[in-house]
């Protein structure tokens, strides 16, 4: 006689293509702390914090550690329970009504694919500084094409499968972190820059509020591991630790990297705030002529696995609409030999890589590109944080699984991320004239498949179940 089947077991998951239960935690990992992209942000970040934080900016960067370890407790709540490729949109329909879900999916697009353009424009800036020491000036072309070379590079090793992709950025993010911490230590040990005490204001809750803002900035990306939960062998116990463990990690990285910062411009006048390349600059003090190659080349690296890590997210999410009946069914494809969801992948690349790569081949400046699209993606992860962290309470109250301590941290992080969205909104005019123009097509996609798909959207948030073969075992 045949096994008996529960009735309530699929035989078949509602995301099956993928390869599922294969992924271990330090590989799930690796994923999350490519997408934050911490060696990059390290570099560039304190000098941003300290034009309003001064030097209170490790203050806030630390307000901004523990505001993110709260968005990464809102995540666990839902990570803790359900596995989705849909990532923070599919967590979100568990919580508010389809409308917010699908605006939480608008927000992961825009932000998976600017942060991914951004990615291989800082491997295009960077590239062409190493370049430059090596002295060799990269033209717009050759720059562009090396953009599409990488961003090909990237293509196959998506398609390959995220096992692969998850240990190529395990060993570039861990190599890249390694570099920049090495060279933080040595001008940490080399001290300040010679002169006399800088005589800096004190700059007030004011200002390390205002601080609070970039440095957050400086953590987006860090949930890509929601995504793998169906791929995670073990995903209620990885994908909540990868997302927290990646919000803890990288504070730590920018509270040691913005105090070796300050420490070393106390005594140059308008400190930090004052500087336009304050490594090199440090660097140069100290005497170390070889910082700014491995600077360069640590960063080439931390990006080229952020775009890896983020075009992984981004297909999983176009895979995910697809499944759930919003988007069209061929992006639901995956690979007969890879598992992959090559479609979604063969879509989504070519946007990404040709909406960088065709400007920068004009002439246009490609670091003034990277902040504008590095702005535009923290709008979009924004909205996706407001959003999953108010509906993990409403989430909870559902499941009869409501604590307090669950609704004090989504009623002091909302309002937070809140006041954040607007602030990058209003600092910047063009980025938001683009957030605008993609708004306006997530809203009509919104209204057409009002019209056309209700019941698809009315069940937005595809998830994966447990289906007889998991109890049972396979024949």
């Amino acid at each position: 006689m045949p096994a008996w089947v529960p009735p309530t077991l699929r035989d078949r998951s509602p995301v099956a293509g993928l390869r599922r239960r294969r992924l271990g935690p330090v590989e799930v990992f690796a994923q999350s702390v490519s997408g934050a992209a911490p060696s990059a942000a390290m570099a560039a970040t304190p000098v941003i914090v300290a034009a309003s934080a001064g030097r209170a900016t490790v203050v806030s960067f630390l307000v901004a550690t523990v505001l993110m370890l709260l968005v990464a407790t809102c995540i666990g709540q839902f990570t803790r329970r359900m596995a989705a490729p849909g990532g923070l949109y599919s967590l979100t329909a568990k919580g508010l009504p389809p409308g917010a879900a699908f605006a939480c999916a608008i927000g992961l697009i825009a932000g998976y694919g600017l942060l991914a353009a951004a990615a291989l424009a800082g491997v295009g800036a960077y590239g062409e500084a190493l370049l430059a020491t090596a002295g060799v000036r990269a033209g717009p072309l050759p720059t562009a094409a090396g953009i599409a070379v990488v961003g090909a590079l990237v293509a196959l090793l998506a398609l390959r499968g995220v096992r692969l992709s998850a240990r190529v950025v395990l060993l570039v993010e861990s190599v890249a972190i390694a570099l920049m911490v090495g060279v933080f230590v040595v001008l940490l040990v080399t001290g300040p820059t010679p002169g006399p005490p800088a005589d800096l204001p004190a700059p007030g809750l004011g200002g390390i509020a205002v601080g609070v803002v970039p440095a957050i900035a400086a953590f987006i990306g860090f949930e890509v591991a929601t995504v793998l939960g169906a791929e995670a062998r073990k995903p209620f116990r990885s994908v909540p630790r990868a997302v927290g463990a990646t919000a803890a990690v990288a504070g730590v990285l920018y509270l040691f990297a913005a105090h070796v910062q300050v420490v070393g411009f106390s005594t140059t006048p308008g400190g930090l705030a004052a500087q336009q390349e304050p490594v090199n600059a440090l660097a140069a003090a100290g005497g170390w002529a070889w910082v700014p190659v491995v600077l360069d080349s640590a960063l080439v690296m931390s990006f080229a696995a952020c775009a890896l890590a983020t075009v992984t997210a981004l297909v999983r999410v176009l895979f995910s609409l697809s499944r759930d009946g919003l988007a069209p069914a061929a992006w639901g494809r995956t690979h007969r030999r890879y598992r992959t969801p090559h479609v979604a992948l063969a879509v989504a690349v070519p946007v990404v890589v040709g909406a960088l790569a065709v400007p920068v081949a004009t002439g246009l400046p490609i670091l003034p590109v990277l902040i504008v699209l590095l702005t535009m993606a923290t709008c979009g992860f924004l909205v996706a944080y407001v959003l999953v962290c108010a509906a993990a309470p409403v989430f909870l109250h559902r499941i009869d699984e409501l604590t307090r301590p669950a609704v004090v941290a989504a009623a002091v992080i909302v309002p937070v991320l809140l006041f954040v969205l607007v602030a990058f909104v209003l600092v910047s005019p063009l980025p938001s004239m683009l957030l605008g123009g993609l708004a306006v097509a997530g809203l009509a996609w919104y209204a057409w498949l009002r019209l056309a798909r209700p019941a698809e959207l009315a069940g937005i948030g595809v998830y994966d179940e447990t289906v007889a073969a998991d109890v049972l075992g396979t024949p």
